[in-house]
């Protein structure tokens, strides 16, 4: 299998935080393997933004060491990653004053897409569009790119949004969710509307539960801070779970369109059922002999702030009523892992002895850390003795399927930040999008607080708190082992 690169055409793409984690982990380095590739155009310029004093050189000397401690080390003795570094500059800015404004308005060019990337603090998103806007460097060719969180709440979102569409048009906004520029993510929509085998048996008729699962084996790190004011809810439930969720219930779009996709997420939002308080379990990593609980992390010993949820969510619309969904994610657990399970219901009666056992489908989406898809089938065990039931996996792990071209996958961030180029917003959320879950979100972040909530304790390395286990057994299910 040969992938076709199709080049983007020339645009000038300024990293406001180009100095930042984010940039030098996965920006920056996603940039030059796009450039590696032959994607990006010879005539594209890159310019870093930040209040640091540098200058180009300097600041292509910090480019080149995080292409080489993030990038993989790729191309960089043929002379690619010099001259990738030509299409490098640097502008120190204020990002709430005057200085360096007119130096960045100065290096854009005419004619060609312009993108800004707002990696930095929330807080600092409408002093930069406004700048952007007075000092003429917004053109109707311009984008934005803007990271979470997307407001802490209804309100928060709400004022963001409207402070950003004072400047810019929403077909200039993108919000950007890497869990949906993953290769599986996107392959999830392939598996449901391009193959006849699986749309029909979609729905509440054939499913019994789906279960999405997003493990961190790591703590709160250097995010206390910001993590101990937002919480597991916050931080991954009402962004990236939610668009999972969307993307396995979503009704088939009438074309595979932003708005129309778009428009058929939006609406599995708006028929999400209120969470009964029973059907949540909120918990909070300990401590280890040789590594700190989460109260340690975050410097706080009276923290009353999630770094786990589980909770069953319903839909209320004739495709999944009655059918369960039930989300969790957590920090410090057994392994890493982002996994979509599809659990089908048993056949309507079974012609074989009890004996043989009780077996289900299982349609298994993982995006991390091993991409791929496998479909439990169930067949005869080989030899004889009689009819012994088996469950055997129908396998696309990628690197396996896909051979050596599998480890070529752009990263999410590459696939996204090509897709701002060409102006495609399927894969970003709407204003409209992120209202509604917060809608949705925040009766459970405020019941919780106004009952005076603690979260479970859970051991570090365990798959979360007890009453997670019981969530799922009080309703005769199990969840899937947490495997990486």
């Amino acid at each position: 299998m040969v992938s076709r690169v199709i080049p983007v055409d020339p645009f000038d793409l300024v990293i406001f935080g180009g100095t930042g984690d984010l940039a030098r982990r996965k920006i920056l380095p996603g940039l030059f393997r796009r450039f590696c590739s032959g994607q990006m155009p010879g005539e594209a310029t890159i310019v870093g933004a930040a209040r640091s004093e540098m200058d180009d050189d300097s600041y292509r000397t910090f480019v080149r060491e995080a292409i080489v401690e993030f990038g993989g080390g790729r191309h960089c003795e043929d002379g690619t990653l010099d001259e990738f570094l030509k299409h490098i500059g640097y502008v120190t800015i204020d990002a709430r004053g005057t200085g360096g404004w007119d130096d960045l308005a100065g290096r854009m060019r005419d004619g060609i897409v312009r993108a800004f990337y707002f990696s930095v603090a929330p807080a600092l998103f409408g002093d930069i569009a406004e700048r952007l806007h007075n000092y003429g460097l917004a053109t109707p060719e311009s984008r934005i790119v803007v990271e979470k969180p997307f407001g802490k709440n209804l309100e928060t979102a709400r004022a963001l949004n409207k402070t950003l569409a004072q400047h810019f048009d929403e077909t200039q906004i993108y919000r950007i969710d890497h869990y949906l520029g993953k290769e599986t993510v996107q392959n999830l929509m392939a598996v449901r509307f391009g193959n006849m085998l699986f749309e029909p048996l979609w729905n509440s008729q054939y499913v019994d539960h789906i279960q999405i699962t997003v493990a961190e084996t790591v703590g709160v790190g250097g995010r206390g801070g910001y993590y101990d004011t937002s919480g597991a809810m916050r931080d991954m439930v009402q962004n990236h779970l939610m668009q999972l969720l969307c993307l396995i219930a979503m009704e088939p779009p009438a074309r595979f369109e932003p708005d129309a996709v778009r428009d058929e997420k939006l609406k599995v939002i708006r028929a999400l059922e209120p969470v009964d308080y029973h059907h949540i379990v909120r918990g909070q990593y300990g401590a280890t002999d040789t590594q700190p609980g989460y109260r340690d992390h975050v410097e706080n010993p009276r923290s009353t702030t999630e770094s786990f949820v589980a909770l069953k969510c319903h839909i209320s619309n004739w495709r999944w009523a009655g059918t369960p969904f039930y989300l969790r994610t957590g920090k410090r657990l057994k392994s890493r892992s982002s996994e979509i399970v599809v659990v089908f219901k048993d056949t309507p009666h079974s012609i074989f002895e009890e004996d043989a056992g009780r077996h289900r489908n299982v349609l298994a989406i993982q995006l991390q850390p091993n991409e791929g898809i496998t479909l439990g089938v169930t067949i005869k065990e080989p030899g004889p003795g009689g009819m012994r039931l088996i469950d055997v996996p129908l396998d696309m792990t990628f690197a396996d399927a896909l051979g050596p071209e599998a480890e070529e996958v752009p990263d999410a961030y590459e696939r996204l930040i090509m897709d701002v180029i060409r102006g495609n917003q399927t894969l970003f959320m709407r204003g409209d999008e992120v209202e509604a879950a917060w809608a949705w979100t925040d009766p459970i972040i405020e019941g919780w607080t106004r009952r005076g909530e603690v979260p479970k304790p859970y051991d570090s390395g365990s798959t979360g708190p007890d009453d997670a286990l019981m969530l799922m057994h009080r309703d005769g299910r199990k969840w899937r082992e947490i495997r990486s």
